[in-house]
């Protein structure tokens, strides 16, 4: 059970429950990014399994986030499926510090153009892909209601 704080209920960040939806969650995303990266070789030095990762998990979080806001409140099954889907999975299925790490390999060994179009490439993409997400969510939604 959360419990409460001296009176007051526990914030969702403290909850064990919301804690194990995140766990679980970020296991089963950071073993699909895991499995992913091992099963795609990269091509011409480029990571491109990061890359696919990050732009895909970008999609996703924005359709996720964007069709649960339009739900209603961030409360209940609502926020349950937030943390497990958005927190936990998206978080352990993206990686900013493979990317990172990916950018300075290129940048330093030898190749300084493709390190900085693989950085910049990835980010740039990944925002449109989240634009993209929220736009595919807001459609769902649309589609939802009018039915």
């Amino acid at each position: 059970m959360d419990g409460d704080i001296a009176g007051a209920a526990r914030p969702v960040h403290l909850a064990w429950s919301s804690i194990l939806l995140v766990l679980v969650g970020g296991t089963v995303g950071t073993a699909a990014r895991e499995g992913l990266s091992l099963a795609i070789p990269s091509v011409g030095g480029i990571p491109v399994a990061i890359l696919a990762i990050n732009i895909v998990g970008a999609l996703f979080l924005g359709a996720l986030l964007e069709a649960l806001a339009r739900r209603g409140p961030d409360l209940g099954r609502r926020r349950a499926l937030r943390l497990l889907l958005g927190t936990g999975f998206a978080g352990g299925f993206t990686t900013y510090s493979a990317l990172a790490v990916d950018s300075g390999l290129l940048l330093t060994g030898g190749d300084p153009t493709a390190g900085i179009l693989y950085a910049l490439g990835t980010v740039v993409v990944g925002a449109l892909a989240t634009v993209a997400g929220i736009a595919l969510g807001a459609a769902r939604h649309r589609r939802a209601v009018t039915r």
